[in-house]
């Protein structure tokens, strides 16, 4: 197959067809494969709304809140702080039947097994829905978490999401993750993986 695809590009009518078909998927893959693995060499958290190509839905004043949210959560990873990264989710928290006790749980382990946990998000849309008591975000994100761990001393991919929806709502003067919205399926569609954690 590979041996094909080389004769074919190597005549001047089958290299540029093939190129012209495969651009668009190549260029995008190629993007987002060298954005993620400049984030796994680091320890560094990584939050981005791209200047071009976002759909931003919400004033100043309330991106900037979301984007603050997110950056004190990273801290909180950063230095392991429990409560603080607890903070970031909702007290109504629920995602596919996790609650929050059960987000507690999980990184508590994380904390114990990791280091240097951080955390890649592209956001590329953000949408506000409903107004007053009842307004909720909707965050579209892409990213990645990973981790050091505490045994190889490798970095490993925890979790990683495309084009998730992050609700939030605001509780106590603060934008909170809410996790999923209405009923939620007894069972996922095939090839889908939930990603409580961001």
């Amino acid at each position: 197959m590979f041996d094909s695809w080389l004769q074919r590009a190597s005549r001047p009518e089958g290299g540029n067809a093939i190129l012209r078909s495969h651009a668009p998927s190549t260029i995008t893959l190629f993007i987002f494969a060298v954005a993620f693995l400049v984030g796994m060499g680091t320890g560094e958290a990584k939050i981005v709304v791209p200047p071009t190509g976002s759909v931003i839905e919400v004033d100043q004043a309330t991106l900037k809140a979301v984007l603050g949210a997110f950056e004190q959560a990273e801290e909180a990873i950063k230095t392991h702080d429990l409560d603080k990264v607890m903070s970031m989710y909702s007290s109504q928290y629920n995602y596919h039947g996790m609650k929050k006790d059960d987000l507690r749980k999980i990184w508590k382990e994380l904390f114990e097994e990791y280091q240097d946990i951080a955390s890649t998000h592209l956001f590329t849309k953000i949408a506000k829905v409903g107004a007053g008591r009842d307004a909720v975000l909707e965050v579209t994100c892409t990213g990645h978490l990973w981790a050091k761990s505490k045994t190889s001393g490798l970095y490993v991919p925890i979790d990683s999401w495309y084009e998730e929806i992050h609700y939030l709502v605001l509780e106590d003067s603060a934008w909170r993750l809410r996790g999923n919205l209405g009923e939620s399926p007894r069972v996922l569609p095939f090839g889908t993986a939930p990603h409580p954690l961001f």
